[in-house]
């Protein structure tokens, strides 16, 4: 992204803060795994949003004065032993020109200037990013500063920055809409070399390999959670083993994406591992696909989002019904497990405001049609990305093959090895 996507959400969220308000947010820190060893660090969205900056407990102050807003990041110093393990940090001049904050200090200078703010006269105000969910164990750095305010400054109200951010990442800029262009060709290229390898016997975790393989040679990075799965997994929704098996005749699964510029895309397929949809396949199949083609069809600003959920439900079921799957709509749960449309964007699903939204220019999210008929064995969903556009709607996901007839095509042309 360029340091001006970064400058304006920061504005845009200063625009919500009330003079002598103040704002924390946090990059977020590594998680210790076992012994020695971390789970991979992965920066907080809502930061990213902000200031670009992906290194491990960086830490951005806002502080609105008047009409204008201090802006300073906080970075970890230079450390020639640490930096000689764990890799080189960022420098104040990089963080300068990805981030377009001009007053970069040192995290050691943090504790100080925490005091200094909620010290000044008229600072009685603090947005920290809360997002806790239930039964969550760990604390995060927002709410170990909340913890700290109300012990040493009880008086600092704290207000949740999260609805706010939200609302920020419902409508997505230009720049996030061409990054996800550009993620939606890296996934097909996976989920078409996936289609090529695929062959009864395989197993899952090849198929991973494969998609991997072929993001790696695009210079994409796969968003953290692919699924990918066969046969009687498919009746898992958030599968993520890779160890099972692909029987002759067994449908493949997969729910994956990429991410470009920390845009990330949400897409997917289902096909038969032996490169011909049965008689069978191909009716569940082509009901999800009917469905879909209908939404993207109708979809326009000025829909609530529920509304986009029930059609996706309703619409199915006359397709199940026609097919003699459903009798009544009260048999649909029986067939259609989940919700048929999420937000996508810095995350998969996106954290944005969707509480009674409507659909509006430049929100992008899944048109999720999901079938799983147990009895048969066949489970699977057709999945892709709707940016709504001034007077309807784009499939930006459209391109990687997801007619029978296409999925089939693309599966004649060979393994790849």
């Amino acid at each position: 992204m360029e340091t001006s996507f970064y400058r304006q959400n920061r504005k845009e969220f200063a625009d919500y803060m009330e003079p002598g308000e103040a704002a924390l947010f946090y990059c977020g820190e590594t998680i210790r795994r076992s012994c020695d060893e971390n789970y991979d660090f992965f920066a907080n969205r809502n930061f990213i949003y902000l200031c670009g900056i992906n290194q491990k407990e960086s830490i951005l102050l806002l502080e609105k004065e008047g009409e204008s807003c201090l802006e300073t990041l906080y970075i970890m110093e230079p450390d020639f032993m640490k930096e000689r393990w764990e890799g080189s940090r960022i420098t104040a001049e990089r963080a300068e020109a990805i981030s377009g904050i001009s007053n970069i200090k040192f995290i050691k200078e943090f504790p100080n200037d925490v005091k200094r703010v909620f010290e000044k006269i008229g600072v009685n105000a603090v947005y920290l990013d809360i997002d806790r969910v239930s039964g969550q164990l760990l604390k995060s750095c927002a709410d170990r500063m909340q913890e700290y305010l109300n012990q040493t400054y009880p008086h600092v109200k704290v207000n949740n920055a999260l609805p706010v951010m939200k609302k920020l990442r419902t409508i997505k800029k230009p720049c996030e809409i061409k990054a996800m262009e550009i993620a939606q060709k890296i996934t097909k290229a996976g989920i078409e070399a996936m289609m090529k390898s695929s062959r009864p016997g395989m197993y899952e975790y090849q198929y991973k390999a494969e998609y991997d393989y072929a993001l790696a040679q695009h210079n994409g990075v796969a968003a953290p959670f692919s699924i990918i799965s066969a046969g009687k997994n498919n009746f898992c929704i958030h599968y993520d083993s890779f160890t099972g098996q692909a029987a002759d005749g067994d449908m493949i699964l997969n729910d994956v994406g990429a991410r470009w510029d920390y845009e990330v895309t949400d897409v997917s397929r289902g096909w038969p591992c032996n490169g011909k949809f049965s008689d069978k396949q191909r009716l569940l199949y082509e009901c999800a696909y009917r469905t879909s083609e209908y939404m993207f069809q109708t979809l326009k600003p000025g829909i609530p989002m529920e509304e986009v959920d029930n059609t996706i439900r309703r619409y199915n079921y006359e397709q199940l019904k026609e097919a003699g799957i459903c009798k009544s709509y009260d048999e649909v749960g029986t067939y259609m497990w989940h919700k048929g449309a999420h937000h996508v964007g810095l995350d998969v699903h996106d954290a944005v405001d969707a509480a009674d939204a409507v659909t509006a220019p430049g929100m992008v999210f899944c048109i999720d049609v999901g079938i799983y008929h147990e009895e048969w064995g066949i489970g699977f969903r057709l999945e892709d990305n709707c940016l709504i556009t001034e007077d309807g709607c784009s499939n930006l996901s459209k391109d990687t093959p997801r007619t029978v007839e296409e999925i089939e095509s693309i599966m004649k042309k060979g393994t790849l090895h």
